[in-house]
């Protein structure tokens, strides 16, 4: 099945750059290392509210939400959510009116938390938001939105955490066929993408593409999300297989998920020295903006596993930027004190 036969919203600007990488690589390897080759593929410019991955998924799920005629679209996440800010940007640009209902999980305690970075964005973009009170059942308060709206006349369409369910990570699946047909167009064979993982879209996505496309660069995920990793790699594998079948491509080995754990830090959305670390090293040898939880992690991840020795120095890297920079702004006691 092709992935035109899908309803789908034109969002995102695409194909996203393909990035060489050589400044970093000159640093890895003036510490001695010996680094791979390395690129970063710019999801981060795929153009929605400050870009990031989630647009490549809400052009399947806006148009799905289009075809079943909604008005309304509904999504949760924490609140600093790259995931609704995008979503909201989504909706907007679609005509239908976003709803985030947004969890205040993350014990972080920095001045601007609260009310800079994506929730100053979610603000700007006229998204009507609700916070889950503390204590109440999240699942319960959403669906006490969906049904609110939809006793008021309303049609809402439901969007996951991140977008992640099988027609959100056709998204992915599409992108493993862009940055393998651009490694090809490159003469690379021996190749590998490494990203950071968290609800599971993005790498199921890319799995199922891999299975569908059957030859291209390995799949490398970096856990930046849950303490629980082997439920995680399941989750991920039972959303990978979900597309799969969506995508009538050949059905999934047990073994097909790669997760890396030992980088999320004390929990989700909370800093690590590694993360400050790796997000400075990008900064200042590349101009390049990660983010404090999802891509400084990953890359502090894939930092160590380079010096480590886990990568062979002919193969290629394709780090995946998720994007986020608009986090920073939320977390800037965490770089600024240090350069203090």
């Amino acid at each position: 099945m092709s992935f035109a036969s899908f309803p789908r919203a034109s969002l995102a600007h695409l194909p996203t750059p393909l990035a060489e990488m050589k400044r970093l690589r000159a640093a890895l390897e003036n510490e001695g290392v010996a680094a791979p080759r390395l690129f970063i593929k710019r999801d981060d410019c795929t153009g929605l509210a400050g870009g990031g991955n989630k647009t490549r998924k809400l052009e399947f799920l806006i148009g799905e939400a289009i075809a079943q005629g909604a008005d309304t679209v509904v999504t949760t996440g924490a609140l600093q959510s790259n995931h609704a800010r995008q979503t909201a940007a989504a909706a907007v640009a679609a005509g239908l009116k976003p709803v985030l209902v947004l969890l205040d999980m993350v014990p972080y305690k920095g001045r601007a938390y609260r009310r800079s970075g994506n929730r100053l964005l979610d603000d700007l973009l006229g998204a009507e938001v609700r916070i889950v009170p503390e204590g109440a059942n999240p699942a319960a308060f959403i669906k006490n939105t969906l049904d609110e709206i939809s006793s008021s006349g309303g049609k809402p369409f439901f969007v996951p955490t991140g977008g992640s369910n099988a027609t959100g990570s056709l998204g992915y699946a599409a992108a493993y066929f862009e940055i393998a047909d651009a490694l090809d167009a490159l003469g690379i064979s021996s190749a590998r993408i490494v990203h950071g993982s968290s609800s599971g879209g993005t790498q199921g996505g890319l799995v199922a593409g891999a299975a569908l496309r059957g030859k291209g660069p390995a799949i490398h995920g970096i856990n930046v999300y849950r303490a629980d990793h082997a439920a995680m790699m399941a989750d991920i594998l039972k959303l990978a297989r979900a597309t799969a079948e969506k995508l009538g491509a050949p059905a999934l080995a047990d073994d097909a998920i790669i997760l890396e754990d030992g980088f999320l830090g004390e929990r989700y959305g909370m800093p690590t020295d590694a993360m400050v670390e790796a997000v400075k090293l990008v900064a200042r040898s590349e101009g390049i903006l990660l983010d404090p939880v999802y891509t400084g992690k990953a890359m502090a991840g894939l930092l160590a596993l380079i010096r480590a020795g886990r990568f062979p120095r002919d193969e290629t890297i394709v780090f995946l930027h998720t994007g986020g920079m608009p986090g920073l702004f939320a977390y800037e006691e965490e770089f600024a004190a240090q350069d203090a």
